[in-house]
């Protein structure tokens, strides 16, 4: 198919025309970049000598503010991998790992391997690192190592200390970011694609996100609904619940997946030995975390509390990997062998690239909490709210809920987001890809997506295991690649079954999104 790139001569006053047909009369000017944002070009260069000739990187200029362009830029890196056959280029396809916080600069080198030819010779794969993150104007708030660890549980006892922590890591990003942390939104991020759509000569964009990435598309279609080609959403975040809502869909979402295994593994008893029924598995289980709780236990070399075992609640969803930890654990806590963790055979992810690795230590940190808190005004302002809702959904969730509902940083965020949040009820046609047991963004995570997009198609991999799906050799690629190369959406949803061994374990560990956390509970992002 004839590439649908504008000779560059051209680009801007072709955005230029468009403009005024894609905005409604009652929208802001700054929903649309200004001309004079798109008169730049990229300098491309190769990434780094450890990356290949056909990699390459490029710095470009995108407003901090865009409802004044002209006040303060901020740079913002991109990459590309040209397609490997020129005769058949549709466009491009942006791509995004998920977050927020999260690099993307080294993405299409990263999923490249994983991507079918047919997609690679359609499209130049294009990353980019969000703003305020990685080369894109990092953030950082000078955070500890400590204040950046939020997995912290409800007790009576801490809830003080957790509300002092929560409002220093609030004073700290604004003492070192001041009013820039405003403006690291994803309405913002979304106009920065579109900065990146112009300066490349696209009339279109196509996109690939996984889970917050899902999140940042959603918006772009809304803002730039004609600019939209062809998306894919991968692991869907609910754009109704972000992002309190979406913390709290953990601690909701671990619960079926606990059950089932807990019948899983009992099935199993022969092997594992953790109870011959469901009720009998999770006694062991929480066996194990009033064990933990009252000593802890030695295991990987790191002392583990009970409170560490239950934020690893990521673990059950693969069932097989949780059973085999579980054990691991009971064995160390009887001092029966040694204190580590069985080799799961989860491939591991690919560490980031030796050219994005310059970002501040806590940069990762600081700008997931400017999006969050900066995204939507509805987080609660009283520190009770947070100690009410923590107590409740501990009852009700035993596993999680008090994590999810406890206090966050944006209960004491001193400046609300340069913007409302974004509503999503647009018809563009839209793919979006979900695991029945996904760790991050749970099935009703997805549904809430599809709802939302009302042009969109839905595919469902039941029995399928894992955040994150195209690209890890699921039954739902077949779809996405269709979609990709002929921008055919199926007619209707499509509901596929994930094979007997992707039942039980993720695989989407080479997918380059952030991975969930394990034992003892780490952050985890969506």
């Amino acid at each position: 198919m004839r590439s649908r790139r504008i000779a560059p001569a051209l680009a801007v006053s072709a955005v230029a025309a468009l403009v005024p047909a894609l905005t409604p009369a009652t929208a802001s000017a700054a929903e649309n970049p200004l001309p004079q944002h798109l008169e730049q070009r990229p300098a491309w260069h190769r990434c780094s000598s450890a990356t290949p000739a056909s990699f390459q990187c490029a710095t470009i200029k995108v407003p901090l503010d865009y409802s004044r362009p002209g006040v303060k830029k901020i740079d913002l890196a991109i990459s590309r991998l040209k397609t490997s056959s020129p005769a058949e280029r549709r466009g491009v396809l942006l791509l995004n790992p998920g977050g927020p916080g999260s690099q993307g600069l080294d993405m299409p080198q990263s999923l490249s391997a994983e991507l079918p030819k047919s997609v690679k010779s359609k499209y130049d794969l294009i990353g980019f690192d969000p703003r305020g993150v990685g080369r894109s104007a990092p953030l950082s708030c000078g955070l500890t190592a400590e204040e950046q660890n939020w997995q912290r549980p409800y007790k009576a006892a801490t809830f003080a200390k957790d509300v002092k922590w929560a409002r220093t890591v609030a004073e700290k990003c604004h003492a070192k970011q001041g009013d820039k942390l405003r403006h690291i939104t994803t309405r913002n991020t979304a106009r920065d694609m579109d900065v990146i759509r112009a300066v490349l000569g696209e009339k279109k964009i196509s996109y690939l996100g996984y889970s917050y990435g899902t999140y940042l598309g959603a918006v772009y279609t809304q803002m730039f609904p004609r600019r939209s080609d062809r998306i894919v959403l991968d692991s869907a975040v609910d754009p109704a619940r972000i992002w309190r809502g979406m913390m709290q869909v953990w601690a909701e979402g671990s619960e079926p997946a606990f059950t089932r295994w807990s019948g899983w593994t009992a099935q199993r008893n022969a092997t594992y030995k953790l109870g011959n029924t469901p009720d009998r598995v999770r006694k062991t289980f929480w066996g194990l975390v009033a064990r933990a709780d009252r000593k802890p236990i030695e295991f990987n070399g790191t002392l583990v509390s009970g409170d560490d075992i239950r934020a690893g609640r990521a673990m059950f969803f693969s069932v097989r990997d949780a059973a085999e930890e579980i054990v691991a654990l009971k064995k160390a806590a009887e001092g029966k062998a040694p204190s580590s963790a069985p080799d799961t055979g989860t491939p591991e992810r690919p560490a980031p690239p030796a050219f994005g690795r310059g970002a501040p230590s806590d940069s990762t940190s600081a700008a997931f909490w400017a999006v969050v808190c900066a995204d939507t005004r509805a987080w609660p302002r009283d520190p009770e709210q947070y100690r009410r809702d923590a107590v409740r959904d501990k009852a009700k969730y035993p596993l999680y809920g008090d994590f999810a509902s406890h206090i966050k940083p944006c209960a004491f965020w001193k400046k609300n987001g340069s913007e409302p949040a974004t509503t999503i009820d647009n018809k563009v046609k839209v793919l979006t890809l979900q695991n029945e047991w996904d760790s991050q963004t749970p099935l009703s995570s997805g549904l809430g997506m599809h709802r939302a997009m009302k042009g969109s198609r839905m595919v469902t991999v039941a029995g399928g295991v894992g955040h994150g799906i195209y690209g890890s050799k699921s039954c739902a690629d077949k779809t996405a690649t269709a979609y990709l190369t002929t921008g055919k959406l199926p007619a209707k949803d499509v509901t596929c079954q994930a094979p007997a061994p992707a039942r039980e374990r993720s695989s989407a560990g080479k997918l380059p999104i952030p991975a969930p956390p394990g034992i003892p509970g780490m952050p985890g992002r969506f």
